[in-house]
């Protein structure tokens, strides 16, 4: 079927997209709605005969039988024996889900409402600390650890009405103490957000924030909290049971946002507004396991994510939010596209037989305009675009400014189709009285190659439950198109040997062992460190 859809593309490739709405109904028949939500993929080069040949592929690898395994709890994670069931963690209305013939609900709606009341107890300040009250929150992790709950605690910042949250995740020692610094430790709560309680970036800065406390409060560890399994090492650290949150190793760390790991938002909006996020997950799960493959976004989304990189082999993916509050979600994307689909065997240990999981980018619009939209239009390559937009926002005196935001978005996919021809530009040029004789050099400049594909999400409001929905979306997607390759898109590997590697070099960095074993480059840049850092 790869094959076929190959050859499609081949004879199509050369087309006008604009040309495609000559079509009655091209909108309508290629967006999809969820709820509120609607996603518009008609300004991509797919027609009707495309995407049923990739329906086809849908078919080919049993996405249907393939979704159910992991929702009913199968360990799909088959490199790791695990189940993949961070689905379990917003299953507020659901029934029973079952792991090893054990139901696990019961334990995440006890975990959930012990953080609730944990969260309620800091926003109402009955647990106050060394200092009577919080009013700042620190969360310390990395990775799945810090980028989820950050980019939503940004995302939803109308609706905070607890203390101020701060996220350390860098171990450069520069992000914990410009984090820390203006923060009063007797009323400052610090999470440390850790599986294995061993992740040595979240362990050194912990260290180092323990630190900070003890210099203020007698017992640093009254003004801690754990997010994590190991509660072996959160007793040794000094935090009591009571304020330790575990989760499951089913619960991967890129899509841990909806448990434990999302403390931090829970305290900044709040029990109600955490649970509205939970259900607006949730409401996209359900839509994602009763839908038709044809109406089904997570589908749509992620078959459109397969034309362009697989199909048509553009190696890149740009997504532009046009809302500030989102100006995180490019990098949570990143790392949920990126860590999952980013592997090059697929499930038999085979290689795989084309390029996986493009390459993620992207920065808040209109931002980006003024930045790297040059290359997108005019540049050689081109950069499929996923458009974002909610149609008001938070500031009702300032729809008009919204308003321009929305046009900006819109103007851009426009363009993006469109392009300028070469007639085009000479009439422009003409128009601003260039010499004759230079009006042809002046008109290539502005042309625009035009037909670059785009796509839209677009939703009225981002609230709670819709922010909720994008995410959930997008794990969808990520788990479509991981099906479609026939890869793993629930370990991460890659990631281990760099670790192993920094484990090893940290005494010899530091200059307590010989490195006679290290590449020659390596020892050169270690010596350069010998000679100028600080042992």
């Amino acid at each position: 079927m790869w094959d076929q859809i190959r050859e499609h593309y081949k004879s199509v490739r050369g087309r006008s997209m604009a040309g495609l709405f000559d079509v009655s109904k091209r909108p309508e028949r290629f967006s999809v709605t969820f709820g509120d939500l609607l996603f518009d993929f008609s300004k991509t080069n797919l027609d009707t005969e495309g995407l049923w040949l990739l329906f086809q592929l849908v078919e080919q690898y049993k996405l249907t039988e393939k979704r159910a395994r992991m929702f009913r709890g199968d360990p799909i994670n088959e490199t790791e024996g695990r189940a993949v069931l961070h689905t379990a963690l917003r299953n507020l209305d659901g029934g029973p889900v079952h792991v090893d013939g054990e139901d696990v609900m019961p334990n995440v709606r006890e975990t959930l409402a012990r953080m609730g009341d944990f969260a309620e107890s800091v926003r109402d300040g009955s647990f106050k600390g060394a200092g009577g009250q919080i009013t700042d929150v620190v969360n310390i992790g990395i990775g799945g650890s810090d980028l989820g709950p950050a980019m939503a605690t940004l995302a939803l910042s109308p609706y905070h009405d607890g203390p101020r949250c701060h996220f350390v995740s860098n171990v450069d020692p520069a992000h914990i103490c410009d984090t820390l610094r203006g923060l009063d430790p007797t009323t400052t709560l610090v999470i440390v957000a850790s599986k294995t309680f061993t992740t040595i970036e979240t362990m050194t800065n912990a260290a180092t924030a323990r630190a900070w406390v003890g210099e203020a409060v007698n017992e640093p560890s009254a003004q801690f909290v754990a997010l994590s399994s190991a509660a072996e090492k959160t007793a040794d650290f000094g935090i009591p049971p009571e304020r330790v949150f575990g989760f499951e190793d089913w619960v991967g760390g890129r899509y841990s946002l909806w448990g434990p790991i999302g403390l931090s938002l829970m305290i900044a909006i709040g029990r109600e507004a955490f649970h509205a996020f939970l259900r607006g997950a949730q409401s996209m799960d359900n839509h994602f396991r009763a839908a038709d493959a044809r109406d089904s976004m997570p589908v749509l989304l992620a078959l459109v994510g397969i034309w362009h990189h697989q199909i048509c082999g553009y190696p890149t993916r740009a997504v532009l939010p046009y809302d500030q509050r989102l100006s995180r979600l490019p990098a949570y994307l990143q790392q949920l596209e990126m860590e999952s689909n980013g592997k090059s065997v697929v499930m038999d240990g085979s290689p795989l037989g084309c390029a996986a999981g493009p390459i993620v980018w992207g920065e808040p619009g209109t931002n980006g305009q003024h930045a790297f939209y040059q290359l997108i239009h005019q540049g050689k390559a081109v950069v499929p675009c996923e458009f974002m937009v909610a149609a008001r926002g938070h500031d009702p005196d300032l729809a008009h400014q919204h308003n321009l935001l929305i046009a900006n978005c819109l103007a851009q996919s426009e363009a993006l189709m469109k392009g300028r021809s070469r007639k085009e530009a000479l009439d422009l040029v003409r128009g601003k009285g260039v010499a004759e004789d230079d009006e042809a050099r002046q008109a290539s400049h502005r042309v625009f190659p035009g037909n670059r594909p785009s796509t839209t999400l677009i939703y009225p409001k981002l609230t709670p439950d819709v922010l909720g929905q994008i995410i959930a979306l997008y794990e969808h997607r990520v788990f479509v198109e991981g099906v479609l390759l026939g890869i793993n898109s629930f370990d991460q590997w890659g990631v281990e040997l760099g670790k192993e590697l920094a484990t090893a070099l940290g005494p010899i960095v530091d200059g307590s062992k010989d490195a006679p074993s290290q590449d020659t480059s390596t020892g050169v840049l270690v010596n350069y460190v010998h000679r100028h850092g600080v042992r």
